[in-house]
Formats: C-alpha cells, structure tokens, sequence
C-alpha cells in the first residue's frame, strides 16, 4: 500500500485505525461466518405490503455490503446490497449504534431485525443486532465519477460488478443462456462429455495456437484451439449424440468479438447432415424468445435484427456473386481468384494469402460478412475453406457446410463431418504443404485421428457456437469484453516513482 498517496491513502489510515479499535472491544472484522437466512430479494417481496409506519413480528438475518451510510442524530440509516437485490437497514438502537459508527461503505455485515416501513414508505429492516463480517480497507469509487474508465472496469471486473448493476444482469443473462442451452441439448438426447485442454497436436480449426511445455515429459504441447476432433475420436467409440461447452484459446489478434481465450459449444450428432443444424439453431432460438422474453425483432449496435424464423438462406457462391459479382464457380483457383479480385478492383489486403481457401476467407470476411445483418444462413463453402469437412455428394468442389450470420459476425459454423480416412489424410496433406508456404493457421496432421477414422466413424454432422457472441446478441454489447468475466488485458504500465 506504500505507493498509495493522497486522500485515499488518508481513508485507508483511518480505516485501518478502525480495524484496531475493533479488535481492542473484542470484534473480529474478519470472523469465521454467518448464518444468512433471507436475501434482500425474498424480503422485499414478503413483506412490500406492509403497511407505512408498520413493523412486523417477523425476525429476518440478512447480510450484505453497505453501499450508502448517512446519519441523523440518534438515527442512521444504511443500504445493503447482496446478489439479490438492495434493502435499507435502520438503525436506533444503542448498542447496534456504537458498532454502525464504526461501518464504512464498502463494509460487509450481517443484520437481524424486523421488517417494517418508514413513513416515506420505505421497506427497511429495523435492526436488533448488527455483525460486521468483513471491513472493507479500500473505498469504493464513487457512485457516478469513480469508475467510468473502461479499462479499469475490465480489469477490476470486482469494482464494476460492486458499483454497477446492469454489470451483473449481464452475467446473469449470460449464465441463464448456457443454462437453457444446456437443457435444451440434454431434452434433446445428447450427452455432456469432456475433451483434454492440454494437447499433443492440436486441431478443429485454422488457427494459431498458445504453445506451453509438459516438465514431466520434457514436451511442448498446445492449449485447444476447438474439441473438435477428440468428439469425434468419441463418435467413432459408439456415442452418437454428444456435446461438450469448453474453452479454446487462440493466438490471434485481440478486437470487440476476440478474446484470446473464449467460450464454445460443440455438438455432433450421427446419421444427420447438415441440416439438422438449421432445425436445430431455429428451434434453439424461438425457445430462448420464450425463456427470456425476446421479442422476433431487436435492435443490435444500431440496426434492427428479426429473429422471426425461418431465417434467410443463401449458398457462399450465390453470396459472393451477389455483393462483389465474382462466380467462383468459373474462378475456381487461386490464380483465377487473385486475377478476379484485381479486375473488379477490390479494396482488400491479399498479400499474405497463400492459397485459394485463404484467399476466399480474406474477401468474405473484409469485404462480405461485415455488411450482413442477417440473420443469414449461409450454405456450401468451397472445400478448400474446412479440410475436416464432407464434400458435397452433387457438386465435390463444395461442403455441405451451414454458417449463421447476425451483424456482421458468425454465431455458429457446422457441417457434415468428413469421415473417409483417405480423403482426410490428403487434406492433411494439403495442410502440411500450407504450413511449409508460411500459413500459420494451417492444421498439422494428427495421425492418431486418421487412425480413428480408419475404424470407421458413421455420417455425422458437427456444429460450433460461440457462447460470447450469442451473449453479445441478446445483451445488446457491442464488446466481447463485457459479456466475458475476466477479459484478458495488457498489463499496466508502471507509474515511474519521483526521484
């Protein structure tokens, strides 16, 4: 605390002070526990119809943090916060006076009192017996000045959720979300399973992955970049309906919808193909609409959204030769593509591609993807896009490949899973050639999984949603940072101390 200064270090001093005081009237500001019986939430909803001036029988025990203390003479008043709610507390009595003198807002305590309302018609709990459980050292910012930067809250995410309680709702929402996915999968008949975090070769997805070291083993390994392929591992072990709501962490550029380490869900399922995933996402979305009141239309960072479903379907060539008027059906190469992209003039950066499915990813998502609102179903990419994918059985340069849209970013990807061990080794092999050109993000081959798919793995049809873009929908954030607990941030700078 030695780099503190000025008023809040003058604060902490007097509190500290208090914390001796304390202690010499043998209180503990820090004792072991405290039987919480009522919420604020449940208090306020038993007793709201009592009568102004009107004290109940009652005897409830809550506790909280006190986020506003003010006194009048021989009567003080103070606002408790818990998870549930707020209720004011009124003190008068003596001996619960000479311990409330010593309360600070921030400071956490118990009360045991009676319901009842003052004459402005607030619903207080008049105190018999106040405890102090734990004292804050710290002031809280203040109210309306003290913890508006944006930074700051990230990264004291324990302050804002204190002092800001739409902060929480969000969480909430969140937490309610996974929840009803969750069920919703069970009702569904899929089982909930587990896939390693720490991996020997890593892939499921193009992406650059964290690298870490196994001291056992004197190994590196990798952090998972998806599930994908352990689920897999498992369908061909005989369960056919599973899924799994994990982390992935990716070494890649941090904005508003990437964060290093994210939140997905994965689901494969078999003896479906990839439209399973449109019922699927379309049922999904009409049952959150009843769960948590959404309404067919909302207003996302300025546009407005109808989630009335069916939603809009359209193929990936349809799409490209609607907005840049390329068919890729006719520039079907990497040359083909570049040499198109430069006729139509094209403002977008091609120079780190180093082959067709990167050249397709780079225009679609710069120039394409941010200009859909959506929501749009977009079906068949090339098969140069995902080498873990099924071709198309009428048309092979295509996957049967199903892709959600909503403002400019994609809600899930899925699509028929390759399962001919021959045909996905000759896509490691391409992979294995991109990474030799420079591609960071191509997959390397993991032997083992080819193995697995040689012993036979049924059709199966596999989908990915990120949980954080879906909270970000429905909450109307615009930031994946305020949907995410803790969101990874840059270390702060050190304050060069005076010589």
């Amino acid at each position: 605390m030695s780099e503190i200064t000025g008023r809040e270090k003058q604060i902490i001093d007097e509190r500290i002070k208090k914390i001796g005081a304390l202690r010499d009237r043998g209180i503990d500001p820090y004792p072991q526990d405290f039987e919480k019986k009522n919420s604020c939430l449940e208090i306020r909803e038993k007793y709201s119809k009592l009568k102004e001036e009107g004290t109940s029988k009652d005897v409830v025990v809550t506790a909280g943090r006190v986020m506003l203390k003010r006194s009048m003479g021989k009567i003080a008043f103070g606002t408790v916060h818990d998870d549930g709610g707020k209720i004011q507390v009124l003190v008068q009595d003596e001996k619960c006076m000479e311990l409330f003198k010593l309360v600070d807002a921030g400071d956490i305590i118990g009360v045991v009192g009676n319901p009842m309302k003052t004459k402005r018609g607030e619903l207080s709990i008049l105190a018999k017996e106040i405890r102090l459980l734990s004292k804050s050292v710290k002031p809280l910012p203040e109210k309306w000045h003290g913890l508006t930067d944006v930074e700051e809250r990230y990264r004291k995410r324990y302050l804002d959720l204190i002092m800001n309680d739409d902060v929480r709702e969000v969480f909430v929402l969140r937490s309610k979300i996974i929840q009803l996915l969750r069920d919703f999968l069970i009702g569904e008949g899929f089982m909930e399973v587990e896939t390693p975090i720490v991996q020997g070769v890593y892939g499921g997805a193009y992406a650059k992955p964290f690298i870490t070291h196994i001291n056992a083993l004197d190994i590196d390994a990798y952090l998972a970049v998806s599930p994908e392929l352990y689920l897999k591992r498992l369908i061909v072990g005989g369960f056919e309906k599973i899924f799994t709501i994990c982390k992935n962490f990716r070494n890649e550029g941090i904005d508003f919808a990437h964060n290093p380490e994210f939140t997905m869900m994965e689901y494969y399922v078999a003896y479906k193909n990839y439209e399973y995933h449109i019922d699927f996402i379309q049922r999904f979305f009409e049952k959150l609409k009843r769960e948590i009141g959404l309404k067919d239309s909302i207003e996302y960072r300025g546009n407005k959204i109808s989630l009335k479903t069916p939603f809009k379907r359209m193929t990936f060539r349809d799409l490209l030769l609607k907005e840049i008027a390329i068919d890729i059906d006719v520039d079907n190469s990497f040359e083909k593509f570049k040499s198109a992209i430069k006729k139509k003039n094209l403002k977008v950066d091609i120079s780190h591609c180093k082959h067709y499915g990167s050249l397709l990813d780079e225009v679609y998502k710069r120039l394409i993807r941010p200009n859909i609102i959506g929501p749009l179903i977009l079906t068949h990419y090339p098969v140069e896009m995902i080498a873990l994918a099924k071709r198309n059985k009428d048309d092979l340069s295509k996957i049967n490949s199903v892709q959600l849209i909503i403002d400019g970013a994609e809600l899930f990807k899925a699509y028929d899973e390759l399962n001919d061990p021959i045909d996905q080794e000759e896509r490691f092999n391409e992979q294995d050639k991109l990474k030799d050109i420079g591609d960071e993000e191509a997959m390397p081959k993991d032997k083992d999984f080819v193995n697995a798919l040689m012993y036979g793995m049924p059709p199966t049809a596999g989908f990915g949603m990120g949980i954080d873009r879906l909270v970000m929908l429905l909450s109307g954030k615009d930031s994946i940072r305020d949907v995410i607990f803790f969101p990874f941030m840059k270390p702060e700078k050190k304050v060069k101390k005076e010589e």
